[in-house]
C-alpha cells in the first residue's frame, strides 16, 4: 500500500524543535553536527540489521524500518551532493527530488538488508566527513531550492540532519544523546 506523500515545507525545523520527534536542530554547534550524522548512521544500520521482519510496516501510514533505512541513505547521498554544490558554485538551485516517487521506482521495501545497512554506513560516514571538511569561511556560502528556499552551508547541515534524526525516531530508536566532541 502506498503512503500518502509528506507535502509539507520542513523548514521551520531550522528555528523552532519538532514536536514529534523532540529535535531542535538549531540548538546544535557545527561541531556536533559531524559526529551526530556519524553515530545516527550507525545506529540506524544496527537497527535495520537487529529487526526480525524489516520490510513489514507497522501500519498503513509508516514505512517498515527497510524503507526508512533506504530512503535516510539516499538523504543523505543527496545531501553530501548539494553540500558539494553550495561549495564548489556560486548560489546553486537544487534539482527537485521526489522521496515517495524514489521510494516506489527504487523498490525500498525490495532492497536486501545487509546491502542497505552497509550502504547507510558508508554514506552517513560520507556526509559526516563532507561537514568536517567545511571551514569557517564557507558557513555562509548560499544554495536553494527550486521552491525559492534559501539555505546557507550551516543552515542545510542543521536542516539535513534533522531528517535522519527524526526518522530514528519513527522507527522507534532510542534518542541519541548530544555528546560534545572537542572542535578540530
Amino acid at each position: 500500500m502506498a503512503i500518502d506523500p509528506d507535502e509539507k515545507n520542513w523548514t521551520w525545523v531550522l528555528h523552532e524543535q519538532c514536536p514529534e520527534c523532540g529535535i531542535d536542530v538549531s540548538a546544535l554547534r557545527w561541531a556536533d553536527l559531524a559526529p551526530i550524522t556519524r553515530r545516527t548512521a550507525d545506529r540506524f544500520a544496527d537497527l535495520l540489521l537487529a529487526e526480525p521482519v524489516p520490510s513489514q510496516r507497522s501500519s498503513d501510514d509508516r514505512w517498515s524500518v527497510l524503507e526508512y533505512a533506504c530512503h535516510v541513505r539516499d538523504v543523505f547521498v543527496l545531501f553530501r551532493g548539494r553540500l558539494i554544490l553550495m561549495l564548489e558554485q556560486d548560489d546553486p538551485q537544487f534539482e527537485n527530488w521526489d522521496q515517495d516517487v524514489t521510494a516506489i521506482e527504487d523498490d525500498y521495501g525490495g532492497q536486501d538488508r545487509d546491502a542497505v545497512a552497509a550502504a547507510l554506513r558508508t554514506s552517513g560516514h560520507a556526509m559526516a566527513d563532507a561537514i568536517d571538511a567545511v571551514g569557517a569561511d564557507q558557513l555562509d556560502r548560499p544554495g536553494r531550492r527550486s521552491d525559492g528556499s534559501v539555505f546557507t552551508v550551516a543552515s542545510l547541515s542543521r536542516y539535513f540532519l534533522h531528517d535522519p534524526l527524526h526518522h530514528l525516531h519513527d522507527i522507534g530508536g532510542e534518542p541519541l544523546q548530544v555528546v560534545r566532541e572537542p572542535s578540530r
